[in-house]
């Protein structure tokens, strides 16, 4: 497997982050693919992460639904890489982010759940950052709206080097081609890091429905290798090695205590989408959350 195919292996066959209703304005089990995504991280101390850091996102998911807000987000956690959490937001656009961020300052009670939410959530984390992100629809190959159904997250990024964006344009237009005609199944979505982060950021999400379908890699990989031959190959090996600065692949799990989501997700699979209650787990004082720091 050449050096391009082994940083991109799984995010093929996948689908992009976007199953959620954005923005107050759409209406609710409307699924598109956002325009703005924000991905807040939070890095949990050691020992603070698996239930007892369930506990506290929950109470944040609570307020968050007593409020019938309309702005849903997915929770995830990892199991790869250092120890965090990851939570992603989708907006139909940056006016839409600014009139919820607004909507949710004039709601005294949400505002006030979700500020008690915030401190004991604090107690558990290590630091959080944030990162907004826009959809690059060109980059993207038949992406998918739906990921109610997937159970796992692959999460894959690429820093281009500074002046190489027409090759790194150039490769993913090759990449999309080739597994277009190679491996119908194929589908991914592409957001480019546009505030908080290293310039030349680009992101690549993929849904599984479970990890056995990363066992499938080794042959879709011969399938795309197929689909470029052997000068294809040698031509994007060039090209990544002239674009690419770095690349990592990470994977998390959908943590369905987490994630706000809309009720058509959970109407269609109750027993994931609403999971019992999680014990308490030393003091909750808090509230409740959605992913909008």
């Amino acid at each position: 497997m050449n050096k391009f195919t082994r940083c991109l292996t799984g995010i093929c066959l996948g689908v992009t982050f976007v199953c959620m209703v954005a923005a107050q304005e759409q209406s609710q089990g409307n699924m598109s693919i956002p325009k703005v995504l924000q991905i807040t991280r939070e890095y949990t101390k050691p020992g603070k992460a698996g239930l007892i850091h369930e506990q506290k996102e929950s109470v944040f998911v609570q307020a968050m639904a007593r409020a019938k807000w309309p702005t849903y987000y997915l929770g995830m956690t990892s199991l790869s890489g250092k120890q965090r959490a990851l939570f992603l937001t989708q907006y139909a656009s940056f006016e839409a982010w600014e009139k919820d961020s607004a909507a949710v300052a004039k709601n005294g009670a949400l505002s006030a759940a979700l500020d008690r939410a915030g401190m004991a959530d604090g107690e558990l984390l290590d630091s959080t950052d944030q990162g907004v992100f826009i959809f690059r629809e060109e980059m993207s190959l038949r992406p998918r709206s739906d990921l109610s159904p997937m159970r796992f997250m692959e999460v894959s990024v690429f820093h281009v080097r500074p002046g190489h964006d027409k090759e790194w344009s150039e490769l993913v237009k090759i990449v999309n081609a080739a597994y277009g005609k190679g491996v119908p199944e194929a589908h991914w979505g592409c957001f480019q890091e546009i505030y908080g982060g290293e310039g030349g950021t680009y992101i690549f999400f993929t849904g599984r429905k479970s990890l056995a379908e990363i066992d499938r890699g080794a042959q879709e990989d011969k399938q795309f290798a197929a689909a470029m031959g052997e000068d294809g190959m040698k031509k994007l090996d060039e090209l990544f090695a002239a674009a690419v600065e770095s690349s990592q692949q990470q994977l998390f799990q959908i943590d369905a205590r987490m994630s706000y989501v809309a009720p058509e997700w959970i109407k269609a699979d109750p027993e994931f989408w609403k999971p019992k209650a999680v014990s308490a787990v030393g003091t909750a004082n808090a509230e409740d959350k959605k992913a909008n720091p």
